[in-house]
């Protein structure tokens, strides 16, 4: 059944207000991805597949251009270039006419088979925490994780990566608490992980970005675990920038680093050396945003206008 608009939740609200955003055209979907409404590799891609459905439902004939247009939103989750490419591979064996319907069933399909993997992963994960948990000295002892940006079911459609992990681990009675590296500059882990777990009752600790290796150092930390945006075939993983450090002090101390992913978020035909890397604007470092005390939103300088920044959105962890 065809559908005039697809929902959102817009992400850059939380964790102060929920808030339901209705997309009902090309120029939606771009905008949602582009500002980062919806974000996380996995739901880029979901959502980039309806942005292509709600642009044939205007026009049949805007494949190509909306293709483009969707494409230039993000350089670097390849989810969402694998999903562009399965829409248009199904549609190129149907009419003009057939467009829209097929791709809105394409769309829909990629949204439950991702809610089908995000399961998958917590159910393969899940295990780990819980050897981690038996090797522990005593049966009260706690599964402490590190976790880097948001790799729950704000960046999929429901569950998550790395947070599916926990999530089953938890349901399995496996104690379990997160360190949160609240991820400078967008403070995705702050925002929308300590939110997430927050949802669930899960304990969890929200801390500087620069303090995950300290706690490496303590013995505080048993385990990281990571998204990805995108892995090359020799298994080098393009994550949230400051991934590779986690994963340099967890190497250093001997702590386990795991990264969680699924099959659409490879990429087989590129080496890491050649991955875009995005380059997001300055105004993500120079600024803050966040609520008064009188509970409105607000923007915030934090750096000199003049200094020069540079804002690497992703780095590769081999």
């Amino acid at each position: 059944m065809e559908t005039d608009s697809v929902n959102i939740i817009d992400q850059t609200r939380l964790p102060h207000e929920f808030k339901i955003v209705a997309l009902q055209n090309l120029h939606d979907a771009c905008h949602a991805i582009t500002k980062m409404q919806v974000r996380g590799a996995p739901l880029i891609g979901v959502t980039a597949a309806y942005g292509l459905y709600l642009a044939l439902r205007k026009d049949p004939a805007s494949l190509d251009e909306a293709i483009k247009d969707l494409s230039a939103t993000r350089t670097t989750a390849v989810n969402l270039r694998w999903a562009l490419q399965r829409v248009e591979q199904v549609l190129l064996s149907t009419t003009l006419n057939q467009r829209a319907a097929k791709a809105l069933e394409t769309a829909q399909l990629i949204e439950k088979e991702d809610i089908a993997i995000c399961q998958s992963i917590g159910d393969y994960g899940a295990p780990i925490l819980k050897s981690l948990w038996r090797a522990k000295d005593s049966s009260q002892s706690i599964v402490n994780v590190l976790t880097h940006c948001n790799a729950g079911a704000l960046a999929t459609v429901d569950s998550g990566t790395a947070l599916s992990v926990v999530y089953q681990a938890v349901s399995a009675g496996i104690p379990v608490h997160v360190w949160v590296d609240e991820t400078r500059p967008r403070n995705q882990g702050a925002a929308l992980t300590c939110w997430e777990l927050g949802q669930h009752d899960i304990p969890h600790t929200l801390i500087v970005d620069n303090a995950g290796g300290h706690l490496m150092q303590q013995g505080d930390i048993d385990v990281v675990l990571v998204g990805s945006d995108r892995t090359t075939l020799d298994g080098d993983v393009c994550n949230k920038i400051g991934t590779y450090l986690k994963a340099l002090a967890a190497s250093d101390n001997n702590v386990p680093f795991y990264a969680a992913l699924p099959v659409s978020s490879f990429d087989f035909s590129v080496d890491s050396d050649v991955i875009p890397i995005e380059q997001r604007a300055a105004e993500e470092v120079s600024h803050i945003t966040g609520i008064d005390e009188a509970g409105l939103f607000r923007q915030v300088r934090i750096a000199p206008r003049d200094v020069a920044i540079s804002n690497y959105g992703f780095d590769i962890t081999p």
